[in-house]
């Protein structure tokens, strides 16, 4: 009996090669593919900072990409390594200095929510009448 994953698989591997034998529309997969990879990368790059995901969205993104682009592929793997190797020298680090990295992306976090006026909106829901708060951009 075949897994539901082979199935998939099997059905992945065959449709693929349709389309691959279809010139118009091999370019217009792999446009899509490229399109659809590159939002999820640059919505993980943006998010990198924040709480969350950030991380595995760029991974998500560039294994989008990988799908279809061998330059992709070589990214995600270099990229992949150089995460695992920070998050590693991070971790043998002294915790004063992973404080000030934690307070450096607290930063940018609040620095960003300030510049594009989530504060000031924040602080309007509550009442809170704080100028201070007010996106100078916005």
């Amino acid at each position: 009996m075949m897994s539901a994953a082979m199935r998939v698989r099997m059905w992945h591997r065959k449709g693929r090669y349709v389309i691959r034998r279809n010139r118009h529309l091999n370019l217009a997969y792999r446009i899509a593919v490229g399109v659809i990879g590159a939002l999820v990368l640059a919505g993980g790059i943006v998010a990198i900072p924040y709480p969350g995901p950030g991380w595995l969205i760029v991974f998500l993104g560039l294994g989008i990409l990988a799908s279809e682009f061998d330059w992709a592929h070589r990214l995600l793997r270099f990229a992949r390594g150089k995460y695992d190797d920070w998050a590693e020298w991070m971790k043998r680090q002294h915790w004063s200095l992973q404080g000030v990295f934690a307070l450096g992306t607290c930063a940018v976090v609040l620095g960003s929510l300030w510049v594009l006026g989530a504060l000031g909106t924040f602080a309007g829901w509550l009442n809170i009448d704080a100028q201070w708060l007010a996106s100078p951009i916005f």
